[in-house]
Formats: structure tokens, C-alpha cells, sequence
């Protein structure tokens, strides 16, 4: 059966049974394995395929596809690897987070410079989960295009106080509604972010849209927080009764990760501090090192797994902005990593060459600033390439994969088993000529 007749007709016939992905790209030269889920209606394939494989190998260019469907039929689909970009699927939990699997370990950061409803559904069509910043930009104003443009054009020296001054603009629950239903008439997997001191107040809002999952993320967070103007949130009795996956953080040392694996979540999020338009460290004085952070918590990770029987994801949140910063996270234990200012640095980013952080804005203690990041390319560019430079900043998850590769491990989960050490001079060892030269590693 040729593959391209045969996809016209799936495609023409197919009914999506849950949450919906459309890849079109795979890393057809490593044999990547997916679960899916589709209901076929007509063109004699009727059935519904329940968490079984979909495998894609190259062979001399060749790929082959199989399919198992209810009851027990296997269809075999033969055709060129840029045919199988096409392929509408469902992809299943096999290690992703909870219900849903992606084909690349990434998440957008929620940071209104670089996620926007739009940018979100081309990083789902990457195969990757982009965050929305529910209290943000997108919630404040129907139309925050001319809030971007002011705020990119601003000088450094008047950049905080008036980010101060269009953040202070309340909070609409009727656009929370509606930005996370933008995402979901798109088709994608939908993700939004809401801080401790909000989401109870919010989070009914965002499910209305059709949120899928729930992030809730401050610069620590702890599975209690401590109030003195509002009724403190129990992320125990919250997660238990919300009915959605929940990701927390931040998070940086092994109790904190614990404690928070604890409270049911699907996954943490760990960094305080590391990323590029933060200044937590400087103005709180507080952070740990990030590939120690990630390390801790993944200890964690084991000890709750002991403990329960249950895997919770551990998410590397800032500081990484080249493939081998992602290489590294995934090494010292990550399971997936965030990223904020490499989005921010694309052409479809909202923010328009700048970037800032979440805290940038706070009404009377920033802790961020607006940076500049010029534009590195595409997002696809950006995660799958091609890169016509050689400084690592562009097709981040092929140098993940080339590490990978390189180093003798087939997927991610092997990938954490990697040795590891500090070795600094790793950086400049040989490199004089690219230092002295401003190129490369330089």
C-alpha cells in the first residue's frame, strides 16, 4: 500500500478521539516511537487504535509505518521520510505528562514576550507544549499589539517604571476565557500559567476555554502559600479537587522538589534565578546553581518514586539557551526543559526582539529586566533547524540528538544515566583562535 494514497484517505477520514497534535516533523534517522490514538471511519479501516506504536525508521530514505488496529488488523505504509511529516496523530502518554506525550521534551516559558495564543499553536505544531501567561499582556487588553510596541521601543532607563504602569491594568477573567479558547479552536494541547496568589480566583475561567493543563508557577514555591491578604492556597486540597494535570514551581533543592512531588503534581519546575532576564539572585540574594538544582530534585524524583509508584517529571526552568545547555540539563537528570528568551529571540515572537521576565513588572519590587535578543530566526528554526551559525543558539533539538548520539544513548530517559563531571576548562580548552576572534565558542 503506497503511503501518500493511503494518508490522503486516513486523513480525509479521520476523527481525533482526544487531544490532538498534527508533527510535521520526525526524527525519522533515530526510529522515535509514539502511542497515538485515532478512530478511522470509512475507507475500510474501521477501529480505534488504543495505545499501540507508531514507529518510523530510515532506510536509504525509505520509512515504514505500523499500525495496529482494533482487532488485531496491521496495515504496513511504505514511503519517503518527508511523507510521514504529514501523518495526523494523537499522541498518548508513554513518559510525557499525564495524558499527553510530545515529540520534542520542551516546554514555551509563560512569559508574554515570548509565548502569545499564536506562537503557541506553531510551537504545538513543532511537536512541543507552549505556556501561557494568563496574568499577563493577553488578559489585560483585548489588542496588546501596540502594549508590545511601546514596550520594545522604550528606553532602558524608563523600561521598568512604565512596564509598571500598562502591567497594573486588571486581570479580564472573560479574555482568560477567551485566549485559552483561541488555543483550543486551533486543535493543540493547551497549557496556562496563573501564580499561587491567583489561580483559585482564575483557574475556573481558564477551564471554561478548555485548558488542558495547569501551571502554577511563582519564583519558589511551596505546598502551602503563605498569605497574610488572601486566603492561603493548599496546593494538596488544590490539585486533588481542580481535575487537570498541575505542573508547579519553581523549585531548586531536593525537600522543596519533594514536598511538591507530594502534592500530586504532574511535574516540577525547577530554577530559581537562571534565567536571562532575571534578577532574583541579585535583588533576593537567593538561587542554586541550575544543573545542581536539576540534580537535587531528580533525586527526589527517585526517592518519590520509591515511595509511591509514581513518576513525576522533572522540568529544567531557565538558564539554557544552546543545544549543549539542553544536553547537560537532560544529563544531570531533566526530563524536559523550558525556555524563555531563546522564544523570545524568534521572528514570530511577540515581543518583538526584547524580552522579560515575569517579575520584571512587579508594582513595587522588580525582579527582572527587559534585555535585548535580537532575532535568531524561526521557531523552527530555532528547535529543528537548519542552522546556518555555529554558535549552538539555532536547531537546539538536533544538537540534542547529535549529543545523544554521540554519547551512546537512544532517548531521553538513557540519556539521564550520562556521566557527568565540572570540568570548566571544557569551555576554553583549544579554543584560543575562536576566542580571539569573537566566533564560535568564542
Amino acid at each position: 500500500m503506497h503511503l501518500d494514497a493511503k494518508i490522503e484517505s486516513v486523513i480525509g477520514c479521520t476523527q481525533i478521539v482526544s487531544k490532538a497534535a498534527i508533527c510535521r516533523r520526525y526524527p525519522a534517522n533515530l526510529g522515535v516511537v509514539f502511542c497515538m490514538r485515532l478512530t478511522f471511519n470509512g475507507a475500510g479501516t474501521h477501529g480505534q487504535i488504543t495505545s499501540h506504536e507508531y514507529v518510523v525508521h530510515e532506510k536509504d530514505r525509505e520509512c515504514r509505518a505500523l499500525v495496529s488496529i482494533e482487532p488485531a488488523v496491521k496495515i504496513f505504509l511504505t514511503g519517503h521520510a518527508q511523507d510521514l511529516q504529514h501523518v495526523v496523530t494523537d499522541l498518548e502518554v508513554q513518559r510525557g505528562l499525564d495524558a499527553f506525550t510530545f515529540g520534542l521534551p520542551l516546554l514555551a516559558a509563560a512569559m508574554d514576550s515570548a509565548v502569545s495564543p499564536t506562537t503557541a499553536v506553531e510551537v504545538s505544531r513543532l511537536c512541543g507544549l507552549a505556556v501561557l501567561n494568563l496574568e499577563g499582556l493577553w488578559t489585560k487588553y483585548d489588542d496588546p499589539l501596540a502594549v508590545y510596541d511601546e514596550i520594545s521601543s522604550l528606553p532602558d532607563d524608563q523600561a521598568t517604571r512604565r512596564m509598571q504602569e500598562l502591567y497594573a491594568a486588571p486581570v479580564d477573567p472573560d479574555l482568560i476565557t477567551q485566549r485559552v479558547r483561541e488555543m483550543k479552536d486551533a486543535g493543540i494541547i493547551t497549557a496556562a500559567s496563573l501564580t499561587p496568589q491567583h489561580v483559585a480566583a482564575y483557574v475556573d475561567h481558564a477551564k471554561r476555554g478548555g485548558l488542558d493543563i495547569l501551571v502554577v508557577q511563582g519564583t519558589v514555591v511551596s505546598a502551602e502559600h503563605v498569605s497574610t491578604r488572601s486566603e492561603p492556597l493548599d496546593l494538596f486540597d488544590f490539585i486533588r479537587e481542580v481535575e487537570m494535570p498541575v505542573i508547579v514551581g519553581g523549585v531548586a533543592s531536593y525537600s522543596g522538589a519533594l514536598h511538591l512531588m507530594r502534592t500530586g503534581a504532574i511535574a516540577v519546575l525547577v530554577g530559581v534565578g537562571p534565567g536571562a532576564a532575571c534578577t532574583t539572585r541579585g535583588v533576593l540574594g537567593i538561587g542554586v546553581p541550575q544543573a545542581t538544582a536539576i540534580a537535587d530534585a531528580a533525586g527526589a524524583r527517585t526517592r518519590y518514586l520509591e515511595e509511591t509508584g509514581r513518576y513525576v517529571h522533572v522540568i529544567a526552568d531557565g538558564g539554557m539557551r544552546t543545544g549543549g545547555d539542553i544536553a547537560k540539563a537532560i544529563a544531570v537528570g531533566a526530563d524536559a526543559v523550558m525556555l524563555g528568551s531563546p522564544f523570545a529571540a524568534t521572528a514570530e515572537a511577540p515581543g518583538k526582539g526584547v524580552h522579560w521576565g515575569m517579575a520584571t513588572f512587579h508594582p513595587t519590587l522588580p525582579r527582572g529586566s527587559r534585555v535585548r535578543v535580537g532575532t535568531l530566526g524561526t521557531i523552527e528554526e530555532l528547535l529543528l533547524g537548519p542552522a546556518h551559525e555555529n554558535d549552538g543558539k539555532r536547531n537546539l533539538f538536533g544538537a540534542l540528538r547529535a549529543s545523544m548520539a554521540t554519547t551512546g544513548y537512544a532517548n531521553v530517559k538513557e540519556f539521564q544515566k550520562a556521566e557527568v563531571m565540572v570540568a570548566p576548562a571544557l569551555q576554553t580548552e583549544g579554543k584560543q583562535l575562536q576566542m580571539s576572534q569573537g566566533v564560535g565558542m568564542g
